[in-house]
């Protein structure tokens, strides 16, 4: 049986800055501890007033450099980051493969900076499941921006967009990423584009590429419309990042204006609660008649004597009459 930790005390550590707190905080997260209720109710009055920005990209962009660098552009601007690396799970341990970047390790002695990676543990999207509830705990525990890395597995990874403020694009020359953006959804996802590794050939090309798609894609568009600018950077020099974060800034100013921040925020806490309501009722339909319901209903579809349609009547039916 897990061990009972005391929740408030651990909320109130990690509002202090004690980096263990705040990982002990998202393990729990995390592991979906039966703590887990007690900890949102203890984080809720202490959040909304982190920046969330999401990084997303094809792999091989720098988002990992990338995100390195935009952590030093904040900290110059003395505010405290959190950094949440979304990587691929290992098939046999369930955890991050890639663990704590390598290449953000330039922070790890700033007690202002807190990394973490999180494993997707199979969830599609690019985003572990757990991320919304992670990000609330470094919101309560005083970070001003948040970013959330994505492990880079293609056009699934619009998910993002659901969890952050601003959303970055980024691409680089020579991969073919102009064509990938003109791809449904992609256009759609960017706040603000970056072009990475801009010393490279072809780097302005990307940039005409994507300022011709741009136009095209909001032609038909009336009313208020963010432009998202195009920024280009290396990273690995740490050049071009100041312009990053003011194109983030920008847009932040923008979205308050015109209420679309308050939006964003209120459809993300919708699809939080949504998705913990859809795991609640999950959880009971497995345990309809101890799970012989669901399973009885699946071998009469089967065998063709009920229609899918018709088993879950009959499985919410049962639900109902428990409840």
């Amino acid at each position: 049986m897990a061990r009972s930790v005391d929740v408030a005390d651990l909320v109130d550590r990690a509002r202090q800055g004690q980096p263990r707190a705040l990982a002990r905080l998202i393990s729990l997260v995390e592991d979906a501890s039966p703590q887990l209720r007690e900890v949102a109710a203890a984080l809720a009055p202490h959040t909304g007033h982190a920046r969330v920005i999401g990084l997303t990209g094809s792999p091989g962009v720098g988002k990992s450099t990338s995100t390195s660098a935009l952590v030093s552009a904040f900290r110059r601007q003395g505010r405290r980051v959190g950094v949440l690396a979304v990587d691929p799970s290992s098939p046999f341990s369930g955890g991050a493969l890639l663990g704590d970047r390598v290449r953000m390790q330039e922070h790890a002695t700033d007690p202002d900076v807190f990394i973490r990676s999180m494993a997707t543990r199979g969830h599609l999207g690019g985003l572990a499941w757990a991320t919304p509830q992670a990000l609330r705990v470094l919101d309560a525990a005083g970070c001003d921006v948040v970013l959330v890395e994505t492990v880079g597995v293609g056009q699934s990874e619009v998910e993002v967009v659901s969890l952050a403020d601003t959303t970055l694009v980024l691409l680089a020359p020579g991969m073919g990423d102009g064509i990938q953006a003109a791809k449904a959804g992609i256009l759609e996802v960017a706040d603000v584009f970056v072009v990475n590794k801009a010393d490279r050939d072809g780097a302005d090309q990307t940039v005409r590429d994507l300022k011709y798609m741009i136009s095209l894609g909001r032609r038909e568009r009336t009313g208020a419309i963010w432009r998202p600018p195009i920024v280009k950077t290396i990273a690995a020099r740490g050049q071009g990042l100041d312009e990053v974060t003011e194109a983030i800034d920008a847009h932040h100013d923008w979205m308050v204006r015109h209420g679309e921040l308050e939006q964003r925020r209120q459809r993300r806490a919708q699809a939080e609660i949504e998705a913990i309501a859809v795991e609640m009722l999950r959880a009971e339909l497995g345990d309809v008649h101890g799970g012989t319901a669901l399973e009885g209903l699946a071998k009469r579809v089967v065998a063709g004597e009920v229609d899918p349609y018709r088993a879950a009547d009959e499985l919410v039916t049962g639900l109902r009459n428990q409840g």
